[in-house]
């Protein structure tokens, strides 16, 4: 039996830097969850109110899972690419790639992080399939209603709460359900895979329910910038770089701003915020990577450091999960709800670091990260 071997795609090196970018932003919006259990099951924010949460909450939540979704897009684009230059079928290997994701980040839910999201990109994996023959215009139209849409809801639903106020108001701290989250956090580890269990099912389903729509809409414009090969063709658009910084910060911070100031206002504030905030938060988006490529250009030197993580952007993010698991939950040693949230953002620093290197080591050898071998072969069955 002959065995054919095809050439792998070439690699996108702007992807494999915005994506390692993209995975502090990841780690800095999850962090909070595993530091501070209690705290995130009753408040709006997924850290004490104080300075440090008020910056995550404007300058990173809802941000980085955005330049995230847009990537898992683009990159769907390479490979649809790849399978047809193998003579593959791309209906075969995307599902089997959405099929394997989506037990992946089963597993990852369960075992270590409630809020993971390889399940939801999985299930719209198979929609994107479905939608692969758009053409880049259309597809940036559906996912522009898409955001319209959801913006448009918040909005509604901000209006509808001034007329009766108490009716956003949200219910007073649980305060026996936190200390109870906290105690099986930094248990022992059937404890916090006890809590685990518990949180897994509601909080999955408010991710599919709020998250998925903007999620799908940013597949969308990944899939027509990959169509149009945007990042791998830069020079077409390099001269608007400076426009998209001023116009994405320009929008994007004081909708951020707005965000943070409202999150700990329920009613028709946070509503407001979060109606601004899916709105400019697309922009803040793009105007973090448009900055991120233009500083790669001038300093090479900081894209060589990304990139390694970005290759490997699956084992990474489960990664974040195991180091946040030893360092704050009973699978190691139990720190939370015991380090002040800068402590929290000097852990993060810590482990985005220690991945940073761990990926440049692993590649030195490796071809592939332990997640993508696995999504590798279920993928090409090879």
């Amino acid at each position: 039996m002959t065995e054919v071997r095809t050439r792998p795609a070439t690699r996108v090196h702007e992807i494999d830097v915005v994506r390692g970018f993209a995975l502090a932003g990841i780690l800095v919006a999850n962090i909070g969850f595993f530091s501070h259990p209690g705290y995130a099951m009753n408040g709006a924010m997924t850290l004490p109110d104080g300075p440090v949460a008020s910056a995550v909450t404007a300058l990173v939540l809802t941000k980085f899972y955005i330049v995230f979704s847009f990537l898992f897009g683009y990159s769907f684009t390479l490979q649809t690419r790849s399978a047809e230059q193998a003579g593959a079928s791309v209906r075969a290997r995307m599902v089997r790639r959405c099929l394997a994701l989506f037990a992946i980040g089963l597993a990852h839910g369960i075992l270590l992080w409630v809020g993971d999201i390889l399940t939801l990109y999985a299930a719209l994996g198979l929609i994107l399939l479905a939608l692969r023959g758009l053409r880049p215009r259309t597809a940036v139209v559906i996912g522009s209603v898409i955001v319209g849409v959801l913006t448009l809801l918040m909005a509604g639903l901000a209006a509808l709460s001034t007329l009766d106020p108490s009716a956003g108001q949200a219910a007073p701290p649980d305060a026996g359900a936190a200390a109870r989250a906290l105690s099986l956090a930094t248990g022992g580890p059937l404890d916090f895979l006890t809590l685990q269990l518990e949180l897994y099912p509601g909080l999955v389903s408010m991710i599919w329910i709020f998250q998925g729509p903007m999620a799908l809409a940013m597949f969308l414009f990944g899939l027509a910038a990959g169509k149009a090969r945007l990042l791998e063709e830069t020079g077409r658009w390099w001269r608007l770089a400076p426009r998209m910084q001023w116009i994405g910060f320009g929008l994007g911070l004081p909708g951020g701003v707005l965000l943070a100031v409202t999150a700990a206002r329920p009613g028709v504030w946070e509503l407001t915020g979060l109606a601004v905030s899916t709105v400019t938060s697309v922009p803040l988006a793009a105007a973090y990577v448009v900055t991120l490529l233009r500083v790669v250009r001038r300093l090479p030197a900081v894209g060589r450091a990304l990139a390694p993580a970005g290759r490997v952007a699956a084992s990474n993010y489960v990664g974040q999960s195991v180091l946040c698991c030893l360092v704050f939950t009973g699978y190691g040693l139990a720190l939370a709800g015991r380090l002040s949230p800068l402590a929290v953002m000097g852990v993060a620093l810590a482990i985005y670091l220690l991945l940073l290197w761990l990926s440049a080591l692993w590649l030195r050898t490796h071809r592939y990260g332990p997640v993508e071998y696995v999504l590798r072969r279920v993928t090409n069955l090879a």
